[in-house]
C-alpha cells in the first residue's frame, strides 16, 4: 500500500506514545495478531448439528459495526474470487428490503448469524424475531443459527437456554473497529475468504507503523494536519476509484463519524470532522464540482487499485460521427479508470487550497483491504487523539436507543 501526500505538517510524536498507551487496553490493536484457533473448534460445534457443505447462503443479521466491515471486505472480494457462499446482510428494519432477502434464499440451506456485541440491539432482535416466525422446523431454528456476542450478555444467555450455538466478541474491541475479530472473521471464513492473508495485511500496517516507518510518518502527519485544520477543513472525502469500494466507504463513514463526532474531553466543546464517501468515475459527474469550486471545507482522500485481473478493452471500432473518440480504441478500463482519478487529481492540484492525498493498493484480494481497514482504524485513533477525544465511546448513539425504548414502551 502507498500514501502519498500532496500536504506536510509537522506532528507531534506524544500522539504516538499515547497510542502505544492504548494497546494495553484497546483490543483492536492486537488483532492482527490473534490465535485462530476459535475457527476450528467453531466448525467442529457446527458439524454437530448440520453438514456445512449443504450450506449454500450465510445471512448476517447486525448492524452498524456488527454488518459493515464485514460487508466492506466481502464486497471487496466477491468479484475477484470464487468464494464457497454467498453472504446477505440484514442491517436494516426496512420491511422491503426484509423480506427481498427472506425471498431470495433458502431458509434449509441457509446459516444466519446474528451479531449483537451488547446482545440488546434493537434492530437486529427485530428482524431475527422475523426470521423466526418464518421457519416451523424446531430444529432449524436451532442448528441453522449461530450468536456472536459479548460475553454475558443476554444474547449469550439466551443462545445457552435454547441450545444455539454462540460465540463470544472481544469485550475489549469496539463495534466499529471489530471486523478483524470473531465478528467479521467466523463469517467471512465460511464464506472462502483466506483469513491469514486478510490479518498478514492489517499485520504489515501494524508493524510498519509502529516500528516508525513510512505508515508511522504518514498517519501522524495527516493527523496533525486534520487537527490543526479541524475548523477550516472540517469534511473529509474519501474518493474511491472502483465500485468494489462502495461498503468499504459505507464503514469508513461510521468509523470516522462515530468515532471522531464528539465533545472535546476537558473543553466539553463539540468537536469532529465530517466523512464523505464517494465513488469514481460516478461521483466526478456530481460531487467533483462541489470540491473544485465550492467552499474550501474538504480534504479529499485518493483511493485506487494499481493492478487489476481484469484485462478487458475497449474494442477497436469506430462509430460514425463519434470518430474523436477513436483515442479510447484498445485502451483497459482498468487503465481508463486510473486515468481518470489521475486526470482529477492533477486538476485539483490546480485550484489552491485543496488538501490531497492518495492511496494506492496494488492489487484487489484480501491483503489489501486487510491493509486498508487497519490503515484506516490506525488513522482514526491517532486523529482523536489529536483532537483530544474518547474514540471509543457514542454517547450520541446511546442518547438515541434509550428514546427509542422510550416509544416502544409507550405502544
Amino acid at each position: 500500500m502507498i500514501n502519498n501526500i500532496c500536504f506536510s505538517h509537522p506532528f507531534d510524536n506524544n500522539i504516538f506514545e499515547s497510542i502505544l498507551d492504548e494497546t494495553q487496553y484497546v483490543g483492536y490493536y492486537d488483532l492482527p495478531n490473534q490465535d485462530l484457533g476459535y475457527l476450528d473448534n467453531f466448525y467442529r460445534q457446527m458439524r454437530l448439528r448440520i453438514k456445512p457443505e449443504i450450506i449454500t447462503d450465510i445471512v448476517i443479521i447486525g448492524i452498524g459495526g456488527s454488518s459493515l466491515g464485514t460487508k466492506a471486505i466481502y464486497e471487496f472480494m466477491k468479484t475477484r474470487k470464487k468464494l464457497a457462499r454467498k453472504i446477505h446482510f440484514i442491517d436494516s428494519t426496512d420491511p422491503n428490503t426484509i423480506l427481498s432477502i427472506c425471498k431470495s434464499i433458502n431458509l434449509q440451506s441457509s446459516y444466519f448469524f446474528i451479531i449483537s456485541k451488547s446482545g440488546t440491539t434493537i434492530e437486529t432482535l427485530a428482524s431475527y424475531k422475523y426470521i423466526l416466525s418464518s421457519i416451523k422446523d424446531i430444529e432449524l431454528k436451532k442448528n441453522n443459527f449461530a450468536i456472536i456476542t459479548d460475553p454475558n450478555s443476554s444474547l449469550q444467555k439466551y443462545a445457552e437456554n435454547h441450545d444455539i450455538l454462540f460465540l463470544n466478541s472481544s469485550p475489549d474491541v469496539g463495534g466499529r473497529f471489530s471486523v478483524l475479530s470473531e465478528v467479521g472473521i467466523v463469517p467471512l471464513w465460511f464464506c472462502g475468504i483466506d483469513i491469514k492473508k486478510l490479518l498478514n495485511g492489517a499485520k504489515s500496517v501494524k508493524d510498519n507503523f509502529f516500528m516508525k516507518k513510512l505508515i508511522y510518518k504518514n498517519i501522524l502527519t495527516k493527523g496533525s494536519f486534520y487537527s490543526a485544520n479541524q475548523k477550516k477543513y472540517n469534511i473529509n472525502a474519501l474518493f474511491s476509484y472502483s465500485d468494489a469500494f462502495q461498503s468499504l466507504n459505507d464503514w469508513y463513514v461510521q468509523l470516522w463519524g462515530e468515532s471522531l463526532g464528539k465533545k472535546h474531553k476537558t473543553t466539553q466543546k463539540n468537536i469532529g470532522l465530517t466523512p464523505v464517501g464517494l465513488i469514481g468515475p460516478k461521483d466526478q459527474h456530481s460531487f467533483l464540482q462541489l470540491i473544485s469550486e465550492g467552499p474550501r471545507d474538504k480534504t479529499v482522500t485518493f483511493l485506487k487499485i494499481k493492478n487489476y485481473e481484469n484485462n478487458y478493452k475497449i474494442p477497436k471500432a469506430s462509430i460514425n460521427n463519434l470518430e474523436e473518440f477513436d483515442d479510447l480504441n484498445g485502451i483497459r478500463f482498468s487503465k481508463l479508470i486510473n486515468l481518470q482519478a489521475d486526470s482529477v487529481i492533477e486538476s485539483l492540484k490546480n485550484y489552491k487550497e485543496i488538501p490531497l492525498d492518495e492511496i494506492i493498493i496494488t492489487e484487489q484480494n484480501e491483503s489489501s483491504i486487510g491493509q486498508l481497514i487497519f490503515y484506516f482504524q490506525l488513522l482514526t485513533s491517532v486523529v482523536g487523539g489529536y483532537l483530544g477525544v474518547n474514540t471509543y465511546d457514542q454517547p450520541g448513539v446511546e442518547s438515541g436507543k434509550k428514546i427509542l425504548k422510550k416509544y416502544l414502551e409507550k405502544l
